[in-house]
């Protein structure tokens, strides 16, 4: 069954009501394009004003304009409350049955495998979390790549994952500790998996002390998730404000530059059949940042 609920679209669960929508306050809003300065939005809290992404192109906001000139509160403006989950029991038992097939759509997985062909320079180490079966890598990887570590919750999901030369099994949501040396990586990548993680900023910090000077950490983000698993914030939120959530992350970390948000989504009307209907193919956006090295 596929589902739809503001945050995402969700995958084989049933839908549940979700509490009241979360506010983000006002001084929370990017101030990046005039559609955001002066217009209806910049008024009210951004969750309120309730913009998708789609009516976001057409007054002219893009995932881009997120992340170009934000403004951040003082203190991390979330609360413990926000990384709750629907399902808060161990997360061990929900990822113990192997799941080998792919969370976004064909389309999604080209243009994502392409931003890695285009951008991660030949001879790099890459580290892989919340890693699986695939790893959306280009082909070519295994000879013009360095090691290729994936981290997961599932060890015959990543013992099927040919994209890399080893792996590790860890529960981020319980132990963030990465178990890498310091400096031991050109390239860290997380595909559609940041809005699992309660403890993001503790990740989000071991990330940087494992990258070398001038790594990089790619995220990629779609609309999809297990409702169940996904934090209470990312539920509440938008495609716009899951950038900004992001951002937020590696500003409250601490230890990266300024990060950007792209969006890489297939071009044109791409359209897929799901459930009888036709519907487009899955958004694709980047959100990326160097460590502070």
């Amino acid at each position: 069954m596929v589902s739809r609920v503001r945050g995402c679209i969700l995958l084989g669960l049933v839908t549940v009501p979700i509490s009241s929508a979360f506010a983000f306050p006002p001084s929370f809003l990017p101030r990046a394009s005039p559609a955001l300065r002066a217009g209806a939005i910049a008024a009210r809290p951004w969750q309120a004003a309730g913009v998708s992404m789609q009516a976001g192109r057409g007054r002219g906001i893009t995932v881009e304009d997120v992340l170009k000139n934000p403004t951040f509160p003082p203190e991390f403006p979330f609360s413990p409350k926000d990384f709750t989950r629907q399902d808060e029991s161990d997360d061990v038992v929900f990822y113990k049955q192997a799941r080998l097939v792919t969370h976004i759509d064909d389309k999604a997985i080209e243009v994502l495998t392409k931003y890695y062909a285009e951008t991660i320079k030949p001879g790099s180490d890459i580290l892989d979390i919340c890693s699986s079966w695939i790893s959306h890598f280009p082909t070519e990887f295994p000879e013009t790549m360095g090691k290729r570590v994936g981290l997961g919750m599932n060890g015959p999901e990543l013992k099927e994952n040919k994209q890399l030369s080893s792996f590790d099994v860890v529960n981020l949501n319980k132990d963030g500790k990465l178990p890498y040396e310091d400096n031991a990586f050109d390239v860290v990548t997380c595909v559609v998996s940041v809005d699992y993680l309660n403890k993001p900023l503790e990740v989000f910090k071991e990330v940087a002390r494992v990258l070398r000077p001038g790594g990089r950490f790619i995220l990629s983000q779609s609309n999809r998730c297990f409702q169940t698993k996904a934090i209470a914030v990312w539920l509440q939120t938008n495609d716009l404000e899951h950038a900004y959530i992001i951002g937020s992350y590696f500003h409250y970390s601490g230890a990266f530059k300024a990060p950007f948000a792209k969006d890489i989504s297939p071009k044109g009307k791409v359209l897929k059949i799901l459930q009888g209907g036709f519907f487009p193919s899955d958004p694709m956006f980047i959100i990326s940042g160097e460590v502070k090295k």
